[in-house]
């Protein structure tokens, strides 16, 4: 087909989806001469067709709006015709023209779907044009709603997938935080099980977390936990907390000696707080508690 050049018709390619296209059907040339006479200044795209099979064949070559169609045709009847175009082209608004004498048949043509209005033969042309006017807008909006329809169903397929990355994003979320409180939660079961004194502070200096070693050397009024390091702390252990990472001192409290060490939690950076950690010389007696100062205000 490239080789030979083969091209589509050139009004297939010029066709226009706006277009208000009109297809006239009937075997009479001069019906379809009067109808294009009335009509041409109305603006339409006018399609001729002089029987159904050729209409059918405009049908597929068009993009038609509006079919008006006669009834008493050879070979195919305009109802027959009009059935054929609203099973292949059933966005289509269809019309037909015809006399009173068939007036039966295009009523039960109409009632099942296949006819959207009937006019009569001979036509007033004020009603006509009015009738076609209003066939055009009866197809534009029925389009509308369709691409309105779609639209939505688009809408709210995005928002379906929309809410199920987000219920994704919430179930995985949900097990990082509980991923993250379970680690948490065993860290401080680890920290409480060391068979040594341990007091965590928070980036901000807080007493976070005391284990049951270090809880054991405070009276009960006297518990580091939630004050601040200025607050809970001697004046040794407040220098060795602000020393940071790696400093370390030996402490005497309540007759007993410590060696105790600083560690920022997560390494050298002081940003995820610290641990203090204190070494209990096994040959002196049992801490008694101590107290530490009251805060100050």
């Amino acid at each position: 087909m490239l080789q030979d050049d083969k091209r589509l018709p050139e009004h297939l390619l010029m066709r226009q989806a706006r277009r208000r296209t009109l297809l006239l059907v009937d075997d009479e040339d001069s019906v379809i001469a009067s109808l294009r006479g009335l009509l041409q200044l109305e603006g339409y795209h006018i399609i001729e067709a002089d029987g159904g099979e050729q209409g059918l064949q405009r049908l597929a070559e068009n993009e038609v709006g509006v079919i008006l169609s006669g009834q008493a045709m050879p070979g195919m009847t305009g109802l027959e015709f009009l059935r054929r175009a609203k099973a292949l082209y059933p966005d289509t608004v269809r019309m037909a023209l015809a006399g009173s004498t068939e007036l039966v048949s295009i009523t039960d043509a109409i009632n099942e779907g296949a006819i959207y209005k009937f006019i009569s033969k001979p036509w007033d042309d004020e009603r006509l044009r009015a009738h076609i006017r209003e066939a055009f807008r009866h197809k534009e909006m029925a389009d509308e709603n369709r691409n309105l329809g779609a639209e939505l169903r688009l809408a709210n397929t995005e928002l379906a997938q929309v809410n199920q990355r987000l219920q994704q994003l919430l179930a995985t979320q949900g097990e990082q935080i509980d991923l993250g409180e379970a680690r948490r939660l065993s860290v401080s079961e680890v920290l409480d099980s060391v068979p040594a004194p341990v007091i965590g502070f928070d980036v901000e200096g807080m007493v976070a977390f005391v284990n049951t070693q270090a809880q054991d050397l405070f009276a009960a009024a006297d518990s580091p936990l939630g004050r601040f390091a200025e607050e809970a702390l001697s004046p040794e252990l407040l220098r060795l907390w602000r020393a940071g990472h790696g400093a370390r001192c030996a402490v005497d409290l309540a007759g007993q000696s410590f060696d105790v060490v600083c560690r920022n939690i997560g390494g050298g950076s002081a940003a995820r707080g610290k641990l203090m950690v204190f070494t209990v010389d096994p040959s002196v007696g049992q801490a008694r508690p101590v107290r530490l100062p009251r805060p100050m205000h």
